[in-house]
């Protein structure tokens, strides 16, 4: 196997670099928008299942009176 050229895999890199599509600004605030309101009703609703669980689980035990 030959031994690779660190110039040739440093040039290699900066071409595959220039090749990717970066976002603008405005889609990338967009998207942490989304991320933002998508963990904050994941929350919530980890919230409420906890609740529900809690109580069923307090009635099953006879914790609930």
């Amino acid at each position: 196997m030959a031994k690779p050229n660190p110039f040739e895999f440093l040039q290699e890199v900066q071409n595959e670099g220039k090749k990717v599509s970066w976002p603008s600004r405005k889609e990338t605030m967009i998207t942490t928008g989304m991320v933002f309101v998508l963990v904050v009703v994941a929350s919530i609703f980890f919230l409420l299942s906890d609740q529900v669980i809690r109580w069923a689980v307090g009635l099953v035990l006879g914790l609930g009176r």
